[in-house]
């Protein structure tokens, strides 16, 4: 077994290996040809709006592909976001969607303190199109409903929408930071599994 001093440095190696990396990922999605995407409608609290419209007055979006109340893993995230979300909302627009109704969806949040705007898509064709949403695909798994988690991020142009990145959410991924914590662990998460509500709370 290796010492400490002597882990600790062979650590800190590979951490610089993964700056690299994701100082290559920039290059790249800097790069990245845009995907033009319909104008979407979604149902908000105050009715029906469109995607161009959840930019505000801003030219970046980045929308939160969650699956809705019932999945603790998409709370915890959401949890941690609307923890920054003053500050991602400074660059960008900012915005959940789920396929909760948003009577459902402002409940929710009410419940978890959440701040940042929220809008369904009501199982349309969205989530689908963006890739979030697989029917049958969650026949065993833990996708519940065939939704998945993930960010999309949206610059609005002057010919329409277009999507320039997004990624899944997951155990382990660069947006939440619970997981990078308990990397720190020896045991790491153990089996760890995210609840909506803890006895310690």
């Amino acid at each position: 077994m290796s010492g400490y001093a002597e882990t600790r440095t062979t650590l800190e190696g590979y951490r610089r290996q993964i700056e690299a990396l994701h100082a290559e990922m920039r290059k790249l999605q800097a790069a990245i040809e845009p995907q033009v995407v319909a104008d979407y409608e979604f149902e908000g609290p105050d009715g029906p709006v469109k995607l161009s419209e959840l930019f505000g007055d801003k030219t970046d979006l980045f929308v939160i592909h969650n699956m809705g109340t019932s999945c603790s893993y998409c709370t915890m995230w959401a949890d941690g976001f609307n923890g920054v979300y003053d500050h991602l909302a400074d660059r960008a627009a900012f915005v959940v969607s789920s396929p909760n109704p948003p009577i459902q969806q402002a409940q929710f949040a009410k419940s978890r303190g959440w701040r940042f705007p929220m809008v369904s898509h009501g199982g349309g064709a969205f989530a689908r199109d963006m890739g979030y949403h697989r029917p049958g695909a969650d026949a065993g798994g833990d996708m519940m409903g065939g939704w998945y988690p993930g960010v999309s991020a949206f610059k609005k142009t002057a010919d329409g929408v277009v999507r320039v990145s997004d990624a899944e959410l997951g155990p382990g991924d660069d947006f939440c930071s619970v997981w990078h914590l308990f990397d720190l662990l020896p045991e790491g998460a153990a089996g760890w599994r995210p609840q909506f509500r803890y006895a310690s709370a």
